[in-house]
């Protein structure tokens, strides 16, 4: 058993559940590739709203899949081919997707699924939850794209803590250091999980995508001249119906009907 990346849609809203049984949900290969393709077919969609990742069983994801490491870890080419390919393959179809993500992280969450929970745009935690990346006792580095993506997201001090003395961090830690936006005591992050990614869902869906547009393009290039060169086509919703629905019903006083 490999595990499985598995998908499921409930109106504007989507699940995208982490599954590898016995292993708390660590990653495969086979997962990475299977998150990438669940990421693409979000960005394609142009009926749902926001996505809710979340692992099974109590636990977000405990890493990477050590049981297949030393059919390629060991040379070159293939180590290469794993972090560039399959891995950052994953964690870029994430990062480009325009859906608001909402992360329900329980239990371990830990090296790869540190990384899953950095591309989310908000991140929900049980008391219960332990984040980390001890990959020293493991004798191996971050690679390049993935440290940088957990240095933005977890802060220098954090990623340094994890990484050289391979620290792992409760979630009342994590929050106060400002990688999660809510804990919430052992059994209640589902509910408050689907409840964010609800109130979301039912948010202007255009004005969404584009604020995810604007994050990305001032994360890569973090300037004053980003922000300008934004400003070419950051007007262009001006005549939308969306645009003119959120207006009128705050005028009216009534609640907006965003359709799609």
């Amino acid at each position: 058993m490999t595990g499985q990346v598995q998908l499921a849609t409930e109106g504007a809203l989507a699940f995208v559940t982490l599954s590898h049984a016995g292993k708390f949900n660590a990653m495969s290969r086979s997962m990475w590739r299977e998150l990438r393709a669940v990421f693409t077919s979000h960005q394609q969609s142009s009926t749902l709203r926001c996505v809710l990742i979340r692992g099974e069983g109590g636990h977000f994801c405990a890493g990477g899949d050590i049981s297949e490491y030393a059919g390629f870890r060991f040379e070159e080419a293939t180590l290469r081919d794993f972090h560039e390919d399959d891995v950052w393959g994953g964690l870029q179809a994430m990062l480009d997707c325009d859906l608001p993500i909402v992360a329900q992280i329980e239990g371990n969450c830990m090296g790869a699924g540190l990384e899953i929970a950095s591309c989310c745009d908000l991140r929900l935690a049980s008391e219960s939850a332990r984040f980390g990346a001890p990959i020293a006792k493991l004798g191996f580095p971050m690679a390049p794209r993935e440290a940088a993506l957990v240095l933005r997201a977890v802060g220098e001090r954090t990623a340094r803590e994890m990484l050289l003395a391979a620290a792992v961090l409760d979630a009342a830690e994590m929050k106060q250091r400002g990688f999660l936006n809510q804990v919430e005591p052992v059994g209640e992050v589902s509910a408050a999980a689907l409840a964010c990614a609800g109130r979301i869902s039912q948010l202007a869906p255009q004005a969404a995508r584009l604020n995810k547009q604007s994050f990305r393009a001032l994360a890569q290039y973090p300037s004053a001249q980003a922000a300008t060169n934004l400003i070419a086509n950051a007007y262009q919703y001006a005549a939308s119906p969306e645009h003119r629905e959120g207006v009128t019903a705050f005028i009216e006083k009534r609640q907006p009907r965003f359709e799609h």
